[in-house]
């Protein structure tokens, strides 16, 4: 295959924005393997794609149509000089601030190498739609995909890890050296897959459980009893004797509902 030449007036990497570009083929190209058509999509957006490194192989496959959301001038410069078929579909913008329902009104898929200042907030818009969003490929700082993937009971374990694990299925595919990278990162990177799971909806008021997840975790040494008290006096349960590390999804739930009787007796 013929790899774009990104030598050919090359996209600066620019701080602010959080850009490392990825240099090394192989890793790309096992990227963008790792979409597995999960739930039937047709359409995937690719967030952040630079220099179009993921999107050369992304455009080979024909069981989807490949779109781009990019924030950065220079990049959709690029991206219209070396992608010509792409052009369409270049969505000019910040994928944070942007309507999906417009392009995407049905189910679509999720892939990029996320900025690391801003993969978290990603992750909470991609919350806010997944039945449109039935699989995302990702690369991102590995501390957080580990996070992300991480199982109950692991240090890792944490405010995304219960939200995201809520509704996919998480894996953990592959660690990516600093040296894969235009600048280099200081860190390593991880490539996780969310797939959606069968939960249609929570047992529980789901804005409530989102609550009692990030309060739980904001004081993650406490017990739970003593963690929640923000939220209420919650009565006597064995769960409140343990810390949020030590929860699965389901026992949030559990916790939720138990903090949702609690507060609307006391309205």
């Amino acid at each position: 295959m013929n790899y774009k030449n990104q030598n050919d007036s090359k996209v600066r990497a620019k701080k602010h924005l959080g850009q490392h570009f990825l240099k090394d083929m192989n890793i790309a190209n096992k990227i963008v393997d790792g979409l597995t058509g999960h739930g039937g999509y047709n359409k995937v957006l690719e967030i952040g794609p630079g220099m179009g490194v993921l999107t050369q192989f992304l455009l080979q496959k024909t069981a989807f149509s490949t779109y781009v959301i990019e924030i950065d001038t220079e990049s959709v410069v690029y991206l219209k000089k070396h992608y010509e078929e792409l052009t369409p579909r270049i969505i000019e913008g910040d994928f944070l601030k942007y309507n999906t329902s417009e392009v995407f009104p049905e189910p679509f898929a999720i892939i990029g190498n996320f900025p690391y200042n801003i993969s978290s907030q990603i992750f909470f818009k991609v919350l806010e739609m997944p039945d449109r969003v039935p699989e995302v490929v990702c690369m991102l700082q590995k501390e957080v995909a580990q996070r992300i993937a991480s199982p109950p009971g692991n240090k890792d374990y944490g405010i995304l890890s219960v939200l995201l694990q809520a509704f996919y299925d998480i894996s953990y595919l592959v660690t990516v050296p600093p040296g894969a990278f235009d600048p280099p990162p200081k860190v390593q990177s991880g490539v996780i897959r969310l797939s959606r799971n069968d939960t249609k909806s929570l047992a529980c008021d789901q804005k409530l459980f989102f609550r009692v997840v990030k309060t739980a975790f904001n004081q993650r040494r406490k017990t739970l009893r003593n963690a929640l008290k923000p939220i209420c006096e919650m009565p006597e349960h064995p769960l409140l004797t343990k810390r949020a590390e030590q929860l699965n999804v389901a026992e949030f739930v559990e916790l939720t509902l138990l903090a949702d009787g609690v507060v609307k007796a006391n309205r």
